[in-house]
């Protein structure tokens, strides 16, 4: 009954997270963006410490219940060790612990959080890596599908559904993605939990917490006839049969073992004795006060396409101007803050509606996002971003605090410009320009009948990127933002 109860809510739990990435509305988010906070790496960058506690909790309790019913990550996991168990049963077995392998990876972790190396936290966050795969490989193949349906409903006439731009966001996180995907197959298909129980960082935490769980697995010597059943049948290789016990630090808490048991020599409750053995509870508690205090001090350091020309000709695709100064998002606060935080769950790419956001190639940086003006520009009104940020990289801001946050400003190139370089009228920059922060002057300040081009004031200009993005000048804008390191309200 408990291992059906955890499928279920597993279920709904991977299906609540993946919708999240497929939607493309926002609308999901109101109603599910709870289930994104609430993942365990994301609220600590967060500092999120009702999340946290809960968490922990929830841990002293069940054992590590998230790791089978929250994390995506673990419950896709489930479902190929669940694929493979058919092809082949009784296929696991015990095997001892990597506990170098294990810490190894964790300090890692926490050396990228405390010097902010996010390209490295992205790769080893198992929410994250969940998200990429949903948002680079299935979520292109919804859009797919919802562009048929759109088509279809429009030649019955209906608007039920509207077109989607499908475009390939990043090369690198489309490949990281699917290697990713490709690994944790293979060794699901194997092994059952390798991955959660040798590199996964937050896998250890709630290891070293589970230790102390009130409700385990407990074999009962007395009915155990050591046939090993539950041992091959144990995806976390936890059980050692042969001498009645169970490594509580890999128990994921699937109740696998429960019902194959057919002696009913393992049942789910609070062990009898307090401990298993003073040394060994004496060492657990040693290993959970340090990661627990290094935890602690590394949260405290972290207190649609538009071309048309109205007329009939082919449009070139604009070029991605190069910028000295990358452009993060508003609500990021500034570059560093964001490298800091972030753990590249793509979640913030998946949401935006302007096709503003992409994932970054910098090698500091890499998959988290910034923003880029060829697609479509940050428009005043629009704070999807903010609102879906589980981490707090990109804190939630409202409409009016977006209007007035500063995170470029524009720059005029004279030598794309077409009043210049074609001697036709333009403007387009100036009439968009959602701040004023634009306006046309003669080129030449005493011919009024000379070509007019634009000039910026920065102190005014939000960096949102519509005079970029509109620019008709082809391939490079004759305007392009350049990014703040720091941003600033105006």
């Amino acid at each position: 009954m408990l291992k059906r109860i955890r499928q279920a809510v597993a279920a709904i739990s991977i299906l609540m997270v993946t919708a999240l990435f497929l939607d493309f509305t926002g609308t999901v988010h109101h109603w599910l963006g709870w289930m994104a906070k609430i993942q365990f790496l994301p609220a600590l960058l967060a500092l999120n410490v009702g999340v946290i506690i809960g968490l922990v909790v929830l841990t002293l309790i069940f054992g590590r219940l998230y790791c089978s019913v929250i994390c995506p990550l673990g419950i896709m996991q489930d479902g190929f060790a669940l694929l493979g168990k058919r092809a082949k049963k009784n296929r696991y077995g015990y095997s001892p612990a990597k506990k170098v392998l294990r810490l190894l990876m964790l300090l890692i972790m926490i050396a990228a959080i405390v010097a902010g190396i996010g390209s490295l936290v992205a790769l080893l966050a198992p929410y994250s890596a969940y998200g990429r795969i949903v948002s680079s490989l299935l979520a292109p193949v919804w859009a797919w599908g919802n562009n048929l349906l759109a088509s279809w409903a429009e030649a019955h006439e209906s608007y039920a559904f509207y077109s989607v731009d499908v475009w390939l966001r990043s090369g690198v996180t489309l490949a990281v993605a699917v290697i990713t995907l490709v690994v944790l197959a293979v060794l699901a298909w194997r092994n059952g939990r390798t991955y959660c129980n040798t590199i996964c960082p937050v896998g250890t935490v709630l290891g070293a917490l589970s230790r102390f769980s009130l409700l385990k697995p407990v074999i009962d010597t007395s009915k155990c006839n050591g046939c090993g059943l539950c041992a091959r049948n144990c995806k976390a290789a936890c059980i050692d049969s042969k001498n009645h016990r169970i490594d509580y630090t890999r128990c994921v808490a699937c109740f696998d073992c429960l019902g194959k048991c057919r002696q009913g020599a393992i049942s789910y409750r609070r062990p009898k004795k307090a401990a298993e053995a003073a040394g060994e509870v004496d060492s657990s508690k040693r290993s959970f006060l340090a990661v627990g205090m290094t935890l602690a001090a590394t949260a405290a350091l972290h207190a649609k396409e538009k071309t048309v020309d109205g007329g009939l000709a082919t449009i070139t695709d604009k070029k991605i101007p190069k910028r000295r100064t990358k452009i993060v998002p508003p609500g990021a606060a500034s570059i560093r803050n964001l490298e800091r935080h972030c753990t590249a769950c793509q979640l913030c790419v998946s949401v935006c509606p302007n096709g503003v956001l992409r994932p970054s190639t910098d090698l500091s940086s890499m998959m988290q996002p910034e923003s880029s003006y060829e697609r479509g520009y940050c428009r005043p009104e629009c704070t999807k971003c903010s609102e879906v940020c589980p981490a707090g990289a990109i804190r939630q801001i409202t409409r009016a605090e977006k209007s007035s946050i500063q995170i470029g400003h524009a720059v005029w190139v004279k030598e794309n410009c077409l009043p210049l370089t074609e001697g036709v009228r333009c403007g387009n920059c100036a009439r968009h320009c959602p701040t004023g922060a634009i306006t046309m002057v003669p080129s030449e300040p005493d011919n009024n009948s000379s070509p007019w081009i634009p000039v910026v004031n920065t102190e005014k200009c939000i960096g949102c990127g519509a005079c970029e993005n509109l620019c008709p000048s082809r391939p490079f804008s004759a305007i392009y933002v350049e990014g703040h390191e720091n941003h600033r309200t105006i």
